[in-house]
């Protein structure tokens, strides 16, 4: 017994100084090929010639992976290969995001590059990511520089409340669910589902969006995580108006900040587009 593990630890030895010497290119050429073999439907699949073609089959490939386990040499790969893209793209501190108003911050750009202590995703009542490949959409991105892992974990704790609640359990509406962020530079991901507009904006649909800034300040809160960036909850698909969006957002959590003095050193609103940049910056005046 002694002598196998000794030779396992001998062979991780070898597998991760392999992984430390193999450029990003060969990482990616590498992963491409186990995530095809993994897939069983697509290992047949042409690999592209070109960097770029690479990445969009690698994340089409992750995107449509279903929750599991994957091999440990892989994850190990895929993790040094994500975290140096991450910091290629550039990590992005506090420090480096200037305050507005009170511990607030409006700061526009990708989600995924902020060190902070969680940042939230706007998720489905599925809670398992986006399985459109390449989609743009702030879940797919979130999940794909995680890493499988994100999904993995995702799918035990939907599997939990299954249990606990029945095979149809869904997330509900502003109900958040913590979870680690694993390659991403932030430390946890809140991941919330927005209210869905499918006609005219009611006063239960603002309800709905005010409890998921309310529900996830007080997450932050249980869990000691004293920096959050928020997304544009609800705002694209779900069709919630962005001006509208943006103000139930920051009065809400102006009010929750007045009421838990002290509790958040920082709280930031990440938008993407120009409009939500200007909706925030003039609330925050």
């Amino acid at each position: 017994m002694r002598g196998s593990a000794d030779r396992a630890v001998r062979a991780d030895g070898r597998e991760e100084a392999m992984n430390e010497k193999m450029t990003q290119e060969q990482r990616l050429t590498y992963l491409v090929e186990a995530f095809k073999a993994d897939s069983g439907e697509y290992k047949e699949l042409e690999t592209p010639n070109d960097s770029e073609g690479k990445r969009r089959m690698l994340r089409s490939l992750m995107n449509i992976r279903m929750p599991r386990k994957l091999d440990e040499a892989v994850l190990r790969v895929q993790d040094a290969y994500l975290r140096e893209r991450i910091r290629e793209n550039g990590i992005v501190r506090l420090s480096e995001i200037p305050v507005r108003k009170g511990c607030l911050s409006v700061w526009q750009g990708d989600i995924t590059r902020l060190a902070v202590d969680a940042i939230v995703n706007a998720a489905n009542s599925q809670m398992l990511g986006c399985f459109v490949p390449l989609h743009a959409c702030i879940d797919n991105c979130i999940h794909t520089f995680a890493g499988v892992q994100l999904r993995e974990e995702c799918g035990r704790q939907m599997e939990r409340m299954r249990m606990q609640y029945g095979r149809s359990y869904e997330q509900p509406t502003a109900v958040p669910m913590l979870t680690d962020a694993y390659n991403l530079p932030a430390g946890k991901v809140i991941h919330i589902v927005g209210p869905i507009v499918s006609g005219e904006l009611t006063p239960k649909l603002e309800y709905d969006l005010a409890c998921c800034y309310q529900n996830t300040l007080d997450l932050c809160l249980e869990n000691g995580l004293k920096s959050v960036a928020f997304c544009c909850i609800s705002t694209g698909v779900f069709r919630f108006p962005n001006k509208r969006a943006a103000q139930i957002a920051v009065s809400t959590v102006e009010r929750w900040l007045s009421e838990h003095t002290g509790a958040m050193e920082r709280v930031i609103f990440n938008v993407f587009k120009d409009e939500d940049r200007r909706y925030y910056e003039e609330l925050l005046q």
